[in-house]
């Protein structure tokens, strides 16, 4: 079992499981939710004259993250939950050295094969569709299983992660989930992309 910090991850991992569980009985191999959580928390702080949500996050040894949501959002065990909907972001960070015995050229990439590694072994079964695109400075990993009996109109469900590279050491992983349309994914993670800094040293409040 990995070590990932974590915050909000698993339990979007436990309703995934869920799903593809009741479809076809699918026994996962490992437990996700057995998995320590982030030893230091995301925050997030609500301003109602920018209408903002700034959030902030600590890397164990190279400093800390923070980006800003549109409008409020409020923490819940999901991660980051809108107050005006049922979107979701939840929050991770991986270590190079949890990461030191896959065979990729480089960091993200080790990322996004163990993410598919620990996708495909707690399902149970392999996706059926893989993708991995690059943009604004981060990596969306992508992975849809089909199944006939999953309770959605095109029978498939889809995963997805932005991985962001934050220091040789350290990847930020976000998902985004309960969002209806493509386009207001892709607006919103692009607002997300652009407002996310990596700070360091005494600039870095924790």
């Amino acid at each position: 079992m990995h070590s990932v910090r974590s915050w909000g991850i698993w339990a979007g991992k436990a309703v995934i499981l869920g799903l593809l569980t009741a479809a076809s009985h699918a026994q996962a191999a490992n437990d996700p939710l057995a998995a320590s959580p982030m030893s230091e928390p995301v925050q997030a702080r609500f301003d109602p004259v920018t209408r903002q949500t700034v959030v902030t996050g600590a890397t164990p040894s190279d400093g800390c993250f923070s980006f800003s949501l549109p409008n409020e959002w409020h923490l819940s065990a999901e991660g980051l939950t809108s107050a005006l909907s049922d979107v979701r972001v939840a929050v991770g960070l991986r270590s190079a050295q949890e990461l030191r015995s896959m065979p990729q050229p480089d960091l993200v990439s080790r990322d996004a094969a163990f993410l598919q590694r620990d996708y495909e072994e707690m399902l149970g079964r392999p996706a059926q569709s893989v993708s991995l695109t690059s943009s604004a400075g981060a990596t969306r990993w992508s992975a849809t299983w089909i199944d006939a009996n999953l309770p959605t109109a095109s029978k498939a469900m889809t995963v997805e992660t932005l991985i962001v590279p934050l220091s040789s050491q350290w990847v930020l992983e976000l998902s985004l989930t309960g969002i209806e349309s493509r386009e207001a994914s892709d607006a919103l993670t692009r607002q997300l992309l652009a407002r996310l800094k990596l700070h360091g040293g005494a600039s870095c409040q924790r």
